[in-house]
């Protein structure tokens, strides 16, 4: 990956954070910190065993939107690199669904950018989630918890 790159991609395949990490750095002496962000399918949610997830997305739009976020994180911080990798299709508990990584000369702005990314791609990306529990599949709903975290950056 090269000086102040954006890579985003939606997949249905796995990724590797070691590589992806490793790319998003590579051969950028100014980088000073690294920060990561994977989120993973848990077995249990809402108090339902979960036994896969799948996620839905408009082709096109999401990636559209997922660069979107990622251009708003930019404006706040003095980034150098940023990859969001999110997967499509079905998962198992287990699985990795998402990885944000942000480079930076210092901490403090790739924290802040990589938490920005999550919160704003929990609520403003066009992907749809349908878990499969022992009472049937269900889509499961937006969170008022992911509302709440996206507006705190509304005063920052």
């Amino acid at each position: 990956m090269n000086k102040g790159t954006t890579d985003v991609r939606v997949q249905s395949g796995d990724f590797d954070l070691s590589t992806e990490v490793a790319r998003l750095r590579a051969g950028d002496a100014r980088v000073g910190a690294v920060v990561s962000f994977v989120g993973t399918v848990r077995d249990m949610n809402d108090g339902a065993n979960v036994a896969e997830l799948e996620l839905e997305h408009y082709p096109g739009m999401t990636e559209r939107a997922l660069h979107d976020i990622v251009e708003q994180a930019r404006a706040r911080w003095p980034l150098y690199g940023v990859l969001v990798i999110h997967r499509i299709g079905p998962m198992q508990p287990l699985d990795q669904i998402v990885l944000v990584a942000c480079t930076a000369a210092h901490r403090g702005e790739a924290f802040a950018a990589c938490e920005f990314i999550m919160d704003y791609l929990k609520t403003d990306a066009p992907f749809w989630k349908k878990e499969q529990t022992p009472d049937g599949a269900r889509w499961v709903d937006a969170r008022v918890t992911d509302d709440a975290a996206r507006a705190k950056w509304a005063s920052r």
